[in-house]
């Protein structure tokens, strides 16, 4: 991608895509390589592994405060949730709204952990593995798994058992990594 070229395609000046490409780049999503432009990056398994030990760190982390940080009774709705219509929308093969459903726990975590700091970092990680995610969920018996795992830990953080959350997300994380890795020729 050529700042010029899309300069000219979004009708904006080239002075907004540099700043664009900068982030971007600050990201870990693309590369600017002098005279050819920006190039999406790509991500090699180990990389992909090790920004899976950083999640597994920061997302127990939040499972944690969160549980600290709010009442126990607040998780009531995602309890449910991840009950029935979770459950559901793998029979149906309904991957999107899983994945929405799953979205919606992470964000009311990180959210409830109140540590901005670690969502930065989450977020700026969960940008680079997105496309890793999706591709997790649909190996053999990782949705059901995950959904399981998923329900333990929302178990612990409605009890307000904020240390057992902790290890439960971590076990989580964990889990998707060594199903990644046992598939990584397919996945990658």
């Amino acid at each position: 991608m050529r700042e010029q070229d899309l300069a000219a395609e979004f009708g904006v000046p080239r002075t907004r895509i540099r700043d664009v490409l900068g982030t971007l780049e600050s990201r870990g999503l693309i590369e600017r390589i002098p005279n050819r432009g920006a190039v999406v990056t790509r991500l090699d398994i180990e990389l992909v592994f090790k920004l899976y030990d950083v999640r597994e760190v920061l997302e127990g982390l939040c499972a944690r405060l969160a549980t600290e940080n709010v009442p126990p009774d607040s998780w009531q709705d995602l309890v449910d949730h991840y009950d029935e219509p979770m459950a559901n929308f793998l029979k149906a093969g309904d991957f999107d709204s899983y994945v929405e459903g799953y979205n919606r726990l992470r964000q009311r975590t990180i959210t409830a952990a109140g540590n901005p700091i670690a969502a930065q970092m989450l977020d700026s990680i969960y940008e680079r593995t997105n496309f890793v995610i999706r591709r997790i969920i649909i190996l053999p018996g990782r949705a059901e798994t995950g959904l399981e795992q998923h329900r333990a830990v929302l178990a612990a953080m409605r009890r307000g058992d904020g240390v057992e959350a902790e290890r439960l997300k971590r076990l989580n994380m964990r889990s998707a990594k060594e199903a990644l890795n046992k598939f990584r020729n397919y996945v990658l």
